[in-house]
């Protein structure tokens, strides 16, 4: 028997797959069950037709839900989207007046304080033609402070409410799942380092990166950056450091938008 595939025809989600904001968006629709496709382009071209045709701002990612005839782009706009139209059950949020708008807060949250935050550091730490220390601080004690903001959100929280609405993970804890797991990467440090004076923070993240749900968009993502002939921390293949990779930028060897 064919199972029912929700929804009927698949969401088209444009991504381009180095970056963490798209991945918001599949982890979602993975922990949903949701039927979708990707539309993978290359970083190079977000600035270009077809996608500046269905992003005018350029960013990723955009989906368009032939279900429903929308398009629709930023991150945030995109997920509130799918909890609403197909999140039926309330699985990832609330009925509630209070909660529902709580966890519109946390993402409001993600949104405004962790992306930018972390976006710039990882800029600044790793891509722009010139090292500026007072940039690559001031962003990197922003990451902080964001992970320190969280860590007294938590640990308000129950034992067994580790989570930053009510009693179960939301869409809301959801969405810190992609930048985070990039911190490593991007403050030039060893995991316990980045979680130094945040165990609750670490505990949650750690919960959700073991999901069935984000161990498949992961897999999507190395399928799709493997196509693009990039290793997984976004470097194309052939080059071995991000020292050689910041050393080709400055020459001009590699574009960017």
């Amino acid at each position: 028997m064919t199972a029912t595939l929700n929804p009927p025809k698949p969401i088209r989600v444009w991504l381009t797959p180095p970056g963490p904001n798209g991945w918001k968006t599949i982890f979602l629709l993975e922990e949903l069950s949701l039927n979708y496709e990707f539309k993978s382009f290359r970083f190079d071209d977000v600035k270009k037709p077809p996608f500046i045709d269905i992003n005018p701002n350029g960013r990723i990612p955009a989906i368009e839900d032939p279900n429903t005839g929308l398009t629709l782009w930023e991150s945030g706009a995109i997920n509130q989207y799918l909890i609403e139209q197909y999140d039926t059950e309330k699985r990832l949020t609330f009925d509630d007046v209070i909660n529902r708008n709580l966890c519109n807060q946390f993402l409001q949250f993600q949104m405004s304080g962790q992306g930018p935050y972390y976006g710039q550091c990882g800029w600044f730490q790793h891509l722009h033609a010139e090292k500026i220390q007072s940039a690559i601080d001031r962003y990197s004690n922003e990451i902080k402070r964001v992970l320190g903001v969280l860590e007294i959100v938590l640990s308000k929280k129950g034992e067994y409410e580790q989570w930053l609405v009510g009693d179960k993970m939301t869409y809301a804890d959801m969405a810190f799942v992609p930048w985070n797991f990039r911190l490593s990467e991007v403050l030039m440090q060893s995991w316990d380092e980045v979680f130094e004076g945040t165990p609750r923070v670490r505990a949650w993240h750690e919960k959700m990166v073991e999901l069935p749900s984000w161990k498949r968009a992961m897999e999507h993502r190395a399928r799709l950056m493997d196509e693009q002939g990039l290793q997984w921390n976004g470097v194309p293949k052939g080059v071995e450091t991000f020292t050689e990779y910041e050393e080709k930028i400055e020459k001009g060897e590699m574009k960017y938008d």
